[in-house]
């Protein structure tokens, strides 16, 4: 039997000494495993095959059932879940959906309890027909969004 404290313990001690964060593990009950990590410089694809080595050999000594690993990188797409992965994406544009809203801006600041995120609106200006274009900053905690991730533009 697989247990997933068991697994957050070996990955935890397999990246002490290094400058990676675990964002993900998830188990399904039919014993798939994922793990994904993350740092500020970007993942590399051996860091995660050693990874990877680390836990086949903890689980071929430790667990005598089937199972499957799938470890790498957070997705681009996928929304933040760690401080470290807004402090990466400074200066990108990030779509925030809040209070059913979507809004789409620049990431400008990254705090302990909040970031801030500066997005352009056009705004009517008293005296002109046309309305202009302004950047407003607005600062959330990280609580607030239902979710932050990377804006992907093609």
């Amino acid at each position: 039997m697989i247990v997933l404290d068991q697994l957050k313990e070996w990955i935890s001690d397999f990246l002490r000494e290094t400058d990676y964060e675990l964002i993900t593990l998830e188990m399904s009950p039919e014993n798939d495993i994922l793990v994904e990590v993350d740092r500020l410089e970007g993942v590399d694809v051996d860091f995660c095959e050693k990874l990877n080595r680390f836990l086949v050999e903890k689980l071929e000594a430790n667990a005598n059932v089937d199972y499957s690993l799938e470890v790498g990188s957070v997705s681009l797409t996928d929304p933040f879940r760690t401080r470290m992965q807004y402090l990466k994406n400074l200066g990108h544009d990030v779509e925030v959906l809040v209070d059913g809203k979507k809004v789409h801006g620049q990431l400008v600041s990254v705090d302990e309890d909040t970031f801030s995120v500066d997005v352009e609106e056009r705004v009517a200006v008293e005296g002109k027909k046309r309305k202009e274009l302004q950047v407003h900053t607005y600062t959330w905690r990280y609580d607030e969004p239902k979710y932050v991730r990377y804006d992907l533009k093609f």
